[in-house]
């Protein structure tokens, strides 16, 4: 196949998330690193093989301390290329510690021979690469591992795997369920995410291609930033071969809405049983993965494998994660505290209570550490959610006129009595466009993080419902749903929901947020179509937060039936959305009276 023609119609190059700078060589790192180490302190072994089960060779660096002596493995099996700098970043200070750290390229990536397909391969060669890794004359037999994201994922696919030389993982930013929470949302399509990510992942694939193939490295194309996003503008059929060609599991992705068997064989959550180590999980808020953060904590925790491996389960959420690092996050700075608790050096303090029996933080602490929002400040818990909040619903009330800040909207907790019903048109030609929140991996286009929501708030497809500025501070702290009473003149639609932080200069910042397409109200295996004009009690997770709603600030919902394009659009034909090419709007109504009282459902910490 000659390559002539431009790449992935679906699709767009970016840059992946964790790099920052790629290239660069190790005695550049080591000097920007520690400038006054010695380079005689470490030992830097480039392209190692190792040969998996079926003969594929995969190749690693390995960073280790010059000593006769053995050490603990830490592994990093990542796709994202093993020599980029912030892969390679905490290899110093991880020798200087006693440990080894092992970054391998997993298969079909960069070195490592094999065919790329995200999660099918990474249990085998994740139980492969840890044996072997135990096995090298330096190591101490005992392997834990590291990374975010994909990084994550490997390790969650590897301890189902069950091998017997891994002795802990540290998760950071990664999700429990490769159908819900990466690539589908309560049955919405993640097309932010999954073409951002892909188009990254697909400029490898191309490499290698061309590389393999040398009569078409004349005319093959670079990978320049198409017009997008362009799924479900009807041009998903352009380039379709050569999306198929470099990307084949995107189309599997579309061809697989339903949480099917093709998404249960790597699915964690239905494999937490099979979790033996202890684990760390690293989260944060405003990160795309947030969920899978909390599910495979609280999923280990209630299933894992052995007593010890149910009670040495950790809980670290802090602020940003994919949305960026740092204080700074979207529009908002977090204060001084939001800058603790470094990634490299709590995976340090980890390995070093685990494997070395350190008296550390993980010896004391609670096991539950939060960032609190709103007073920006680490509080401590026991579990997650902290024992001691209890569920307040806040009710929608209006006159029939929440639509847009203009509108009549409100939340309380006194019940509803008799009221009008609230409703909209929703035209999936001019959805409501994602304005922050928990996006991933193309900054330049569209910023992640907590953003002025007040741009989308003036649009009459969205109602809005806000206190009173509250009297005294209200802590929020846990999961987030909505109990919601609708109906639809199509067989198919959306409802979006936003929790939102008001402050009294009118700054409109969003915490957390959540979809539901409807023909997967009650199962995301099986769907099925509404009758139009039948009202439907739904429940909409909006996922989880931490933050203190400060006096004088008010607490506001937003509903609507779209947020593109960090989700699809709902085309509301009902047709299956790969194929999906008519464009019908939909009038949704939000009912909130005595016998249908609609609520928000927050976690109130006393």
């Amino acid at each position: 196949m000659l390559v002539r023609t431009r790449l992935l119609p679906v699709v767009a190059f970016v840059m992946p998330l964790f790099v920052a700078v790629a290239g660069g060589g190790m005695q550049l790192l080591l000097a920007q690193t520690s400038p006054s180490a010695a380079s005689s302190d470490i030992l830097i072994e480039r392209d190692v093989a190792m040969k998996a089960r079926d003969g594929v060779i995969l190749y690693a660096d390995i960073y280790r301390p010059r000593s006769s002596d053995k050490f603990p493995v830490i592994l990093m099996r990542t796709p994202y290329d093993k020599t980029v700098s912030w892969a390679v970043s905490p290899a110093f200070k991880m020798v200087a510690r006693g440990y080894v750290l092992i970054i391998q390229d997993v298969r079909g990536r960069y070195k490592s021979e094999g065919e790329w397909y995200p999660f099918r391969h990474e249990e085998a060669d994740g139980y492969d690469s840890i044996e072997w890794a135990a096995s090298l004359p330096f190591s101490s037999g005992k392997v834990g591992m590291m990374g975010g994201s994909y990084v994550g994922a490997t390790q969650m696919l590897a301890a189902i795997s069950t091998p017997p030389h891994l002795a802990g993982i540290a998760p950071e930013v990664t999700a429990s369920n490769y159908h819900d929470g990466w690539t589908y949302q309560s049955g919405a399509f993640e097309q932010w995410f999954n073409q951002s990510w892909t188009s990254q992942l697909a400029a490898n694939s191309l490499d290698r291609w061309t590389s393999q193939n040398t009569d078409a490295r004349i005319g093959a194309p670079t990978l320049p930033l198409a017009n997008y996003p362009v799924f479900n503008f009807g041009q998903l059929a352009a380039d379709a071969q050569l999306t198929s060609a470099l990307a084949p599991y995107y189309g599997d992705w579309l061809a697989h809405p339903d949480y099917d068997d093709y998404w249960k064989q790597w699915s964690i959550e239905e494999h937490f049983s099979k979790i033996a180590v202890p684990m760390l999980q690293v989260g944060a808020w405003y990160d795309i993965f947030s969920v899978g953060t909390i599910r495979n904590y609280l999923g280990t925790k209630a299933h894992g494998a052995t007593e010890a491996s149910r009670r040495e389960q950790h809980l670290l959420m802090q602020i940003g994660g994919h949305a960026g690092f740092g204080r700074h996050i979207g529009d908002v700075d977090f204060g001084p505290h939001a800058l603790e608790d470094p990634y490299e050096d709590v995976i340090l303090d980890w390995y070093d209570f685990l494997f070395k029996g350190v008296h550390n933080q993980f010896s004391t602490d609670k096991p539950v550490k939060l960032f609190v929002m709103g007073i920006n400040e680490y509080h401590q818990e026991d579990d997650w959610p902290p024992p001691k909040v209890h569920q307040v619903k806040y009710f929608l009330h209006s006159r029939g006129k929440a639509n847009s800040l203009r509108g009549d909207g409100s939340l309380s907790t006194s019940g509803p009595k008799s009221e009008a019903s609230d409703f909209y048109v929703y035209d999936p030609s001019n959805p409501v466009p994602t304005i922050g929140g928990p996006l991933c991996c193309d900054q330049k286009h569209i910023e992640p993080g907590p953003r002025d929501q007040r741009a989308v708030e003036n649009r009459e497809d969205v109602l809005v419902y806000s206190t009173a500025p509250l009297p005294q501070d209200v802590e929020v702290t846990g999961p987030v749903t909505l109990t919601l009473f609708v109906n639809s003149s199509a067989v198919d639609t959306d409802f979006t929901g936003k929790l939102v932080d008001v402050a009294p200069d009118g700054f409109a910042k969003d915490l957390t947020e959540g979809i539901l397409r409807m023909r997967y109200r009650d199962s995301q295996q099986h769907a099925s179509l509404m009758n139009p004009g039948d009202t439907y009690q739904i429940s909409l997770d909006l996922w989880s937060t931490s933050n203190v709603f400060l006096r004088g600030h008010s607490i506001r919902l937003e509903l609507s039936s779209s947020n593109f394009p960090r989700f699809d659009r709902n085309l509301n034909t009902g047709e299956e959305i790969k194929f999906a090419r008519r464009f019908v709007s939909a009038t949704n109504t939000i009912y909130h009276d005595a016998q249908r009282p609609s609520a928000l459902v927050l976690p109130i910490m006393p």
